[in-house]
């Protein structure tokens, strides 16, 4: 499935979630990740975020996209990640 995922974290905490979303997906842009990822890498990401995060503090966004065929996406300016997953 294809993923993309925003945040929202507080400074404190915010590196901890990059480095741990960049061994599962591609960073786009400030706050934002995507890419192909299984249900099994999902899940074992979320567990690692969870214990990052202060769940009454900070918020992470998760898109789901079982056909990324559906899906168009277009930048405009620069593309920092250009990703041949999604056009």
């Amino acid at each position: 499935m294809y993923l993309i995922v925003t945040y929202d974290i507080n400074e404190e905490r915010v590196n901890k979630v990059r480095k741990i979303l960049r061994r599962y997906l591609n960073w786009v842009q400030n706050s934002v990740f995507e890419g192909e990822i299984t249900e099994a890498k999902l899940e074992k990401c979320k567990m690692e975020l969870s214990f990052v995060i202060d769940k009454d503090e900070d918020s992470i966004y998760f898109y789901l996209i079982e056909n990324k065929n559906n899906v168009n996406k277009s930048t405009l300016g620069i593309d920092k990640n250009i990703t041949d997953n999604i056009y």
